[in-house]
């Protein structure tokens, strides 16, 4: 079956073919927020299935460096407001930078827990209630550290029409992965929250067992 699939059929920005892609777009639309209005797209794997959302505003160029975070899903943190972690208000403050640059690209990417589920996470939670660390518990859990794949992710983007980034990103593995993509990283911009007490411990062992670049964690 040939992958050439019409993507932004409204918008001939984003038009590009997936020859090669095993990610394809399936659907676009506005969405009003309250950082300001975005376009939502949706995409989804060719062979596995996964889903991708991505918000883009404004005009995405392969020529000038695109605002660009991945966001792996966190539904504790981003829709329940869990001060366990970080992620609720770095995809707040992902969304807010956009806003104020007027253009940039969110990827919302479906793999909850670093990629163990909601459910295993949930265990992993009971862990750490017991004293194990977010990696401690993963590991108790017969899991990888990180399981996250982010190659996908980097297709999104591509089929977006981006090609030298600036990336709003902590976390080392996300700019190997994009750089190995073939992406240009022209500039790393920090997205540090600064940590309520319930999610010091997390950060720390982030910085201090998965080398994020986190300033101001000691």
């Amino acid at each position: 079956m040939n992958r050439i699939e019409a993507i932004g059929e409204n918008r001939p920005d984003l038009v590009r073919a997936t020859v090669g892609f095993s990610v394809r777009k399936e659907a676009e639309a506005s969405l009003p927020t309250e950082f300001g209005p975005f376009r939502i797209i949706g995409f989804r794997g060719i062979d596995n299935g996964e889903e991708f959302v991505a918000l883009v505003k404004g005009q995405v160029s392969a020529d000038e460096p695109v605002l660009t975070r991945i966001h792996s899903q966190c539904l504790t943190g981003d829709v329940f407001h869990s001060l366990k972690c970080d992620c609720g208000p770095q995809l707040q403050r992902a969304m807010e930078m956009i806003q104020e640059n007027g253009s940039g690209i969110i990827v919302y990417q479906h793999q909850e827990g670093r990629g163990i589920g909601i459910i295993n996470k949930i265990r992993a939670y009971s862990l750490q209630d017991e004293g194990a660390d977010t990696i401690e518990a993963n590991l108790r859990l017969g899991f990888d550290i990180d399981q996250r794949d982010y190659s996908q992710c980097a297709e999104v983007i591509h089929l977006l029409g981006a090609r030298r980034l600036r990336l709003m990103s902590n976390n080392p593995d996300k700019l190997k992965a994009l750089r190995q993509a073939g992406f240009e990283i022209t500039e790393r911009v920090p997205l540090e929250i600064e940590p309520k007490e319930p999610a010091y411990r997390y950060m720390l062992t982030k910085k201090k067992k998965m080398g994020h670049l986190l300033s101001s964690i000691f």
